[in-house]
């Protein structure tokens, strides 16, 4: 007897889709219904597309680009740029949010950030003048795979639950400096 497929419990998020739970007063939500039947399409997906639509409105705050059609500055909407703020890895949208669009970064998201911007593990740099480790935090300089290895012990050290300690180190001195000028040949 063959066996059964394991039930597929537990595991990481998977789902194209996330079920949400909205409350509508009895006024919009039989407005809602009236809309989606206007448009042949259920309810849950007529939500869907009104969030997407008013994402199209919805400024960035804080954000301002140039618009050349227009000869100004303006807010750039939360459509406009979903391709620079999504990802499909956690890490890589946290810095995404954190340079694109910095105001939304929640209490927990910066001090995230603030750990990930004070590492040189995580960053493209070179030894300045000095002989220290200098690094730029912009998203040309991040290293994603060093991120990611290290994305859950970020987490717990910016929940407090392990030490800043187990962060990973780097060298914060020129190798080179330590040599002796003087060696005799």
């Amino acid at each position: 007897m063959a066996k059964s497929p394991k039930a597929k419990t537990g595991g990481a998020k998977l789902n194209r889709t996330e079920t949400v739970t909205v409350r509508l007063d009895p006024k919009l939500n039989y407005l809602c219904e009236l809309a989606s039947r206007a448009q042949r399409r259920t309810k849950s997906s007529f939500i869907e597309w009104a969030v997407a639509d008013a994402l199209k409105r919805v400024e960035l705050p804080e954000v301002c680009e140039y618009d050349a059609e227009n000869d100004n500055l303006r807010a750039p909407t939360i459509s406009e740029k979903s391709a620079d703020l999504w990802h499909v890895d956690e890490p890589d949208r946290l810095v995404a949010l954190a340079i694109n669009a910095p105001a939304l970064l929640t209490h927990g998201e910066q001090i995230i950030w603030k750990l990930i911007q004070e590492n040189g593990h995580f960053w493209k740099g070179k030894f300045n003048s000095f002989g220290e480790w200098a690094w730029e935090p912009r998203a040309q300089g991040i290293v994603r795979d060093r991120l990611r290895e290290h994305w859950e012990t970020l987490k717990s050290v910016a929940s407090e639950e392990m030490p800043i300690s187990s962060l990973p180190s780097w060298r914060k001195t020129n190798p080179t400096d330590d040599l002796d000028d003087d060696i005799p040949f």
